[in-house]
């Protein structure tokens, strides 16, 4: 039985996992800008459609969850599980780096949370 430790196809799963793992994080962030967007976008653009009520809602939900979405990514890539590769070649975003991005992306969101309770809207 060979030795599996030095099998190059285990470095490479090793690094595919990593990838994978990025590939992840940044569809938590896309997520999460996106949701974002569509809060603030609600609150603007939706001002003679639907009732005040309706739109503080909807925009505070999609502003929460993309708040939830920068927390989240932050957790999966720092914590990735029991399958996580012990060696890898592949350079990693170091973590003190996500946690100012995602922070700062943190901040905007209630922000913006902020903006669609106490803001004007673009319409009225």
């Amino acid at each position: 039985m060979p030795d599996e430790s030095h099998d190059p196809r285990v470095f490479y799963a090793a690094d595919r996992t990593v990838l994978a793992a990025e590939r992840t994080y940044a569809a938590w962030v896309r997520t999460g800008l996106v949701s974002l967007a569509a809060g603030v976008g609600a609150k603007t653009s939706l001002g003679n459609v639907l009732p005040e009520w309706a739109i503080l809602f909807n925009a505070t939900l999609l502003v929460l969850f993309s708040a939830f979405c920068f927390a989240v990514a932050v957790w999966r890539d720092l914590h990735p599980g029991h399958d996580a590769p012990r060696r890898s070649d592949v350079w990693r975003i170091p973590p003190a780096l996500l946690l100012v991005v995602n922070g700062g992306l943190l901040l905007v969101a209630l922000g913006a949370l902020l903006g669609v309770w106490f803001g004007r809207t673009g319409g009225t």
